[in-house]
């Protein structure tokens, strides 16, 4: 497995994620929203594992003015300003390989192999 959780420290859900993979023994990368954010590679691949852009914002984001832009921006515009300000998406985002998840799933997770 290469999993890969997209969150904050700051993110109880995160934390809850990091430390499903870590009593398991499995490796994982912590990928910090607020230091680095997604490539639009990754994006791509989580946005369609889970079913599209929508699914993946946040829409009680503390950041109401980056949330009032991409509320009525077509789907290209919406990924390139979830790319620019990445407190947009829900947390944790759990990518492994073609599959990933938003949100803390161990029901999920404990599928992949």
């Amino acid at each position: 497995m290469n999993i890969q959780i997209f969150g904050t420290k700051k993110c109880f859900d995160t934390k809850k994620a990091e430390r499903y993979f870590k009593e398991r023994g499995i490796k994982y990368q912590l990928i910090d929203m607020k230091e680095k954010g997604m490539s639009q590679g990754e994006l791509n691949s989580v946005k369609q594992a889970v079913g599209g852009i929508e699914v993946m914002i946040n829409e009680n984001c503390k950041d109401k003015e980056a949330l009032s832009r991409i509320q009525f921006a077509s789907n290209i515009n919406k990924e390139k300003r979830v790319l620019e300000y990445p407190q947009l998406l829900k947390t944790p985002i759990v990518r492994n390989g073609k599959q990933a998840t938003i949100g803390y799933k161990p029901e999920v997770w404990k599928e992949w192999n």
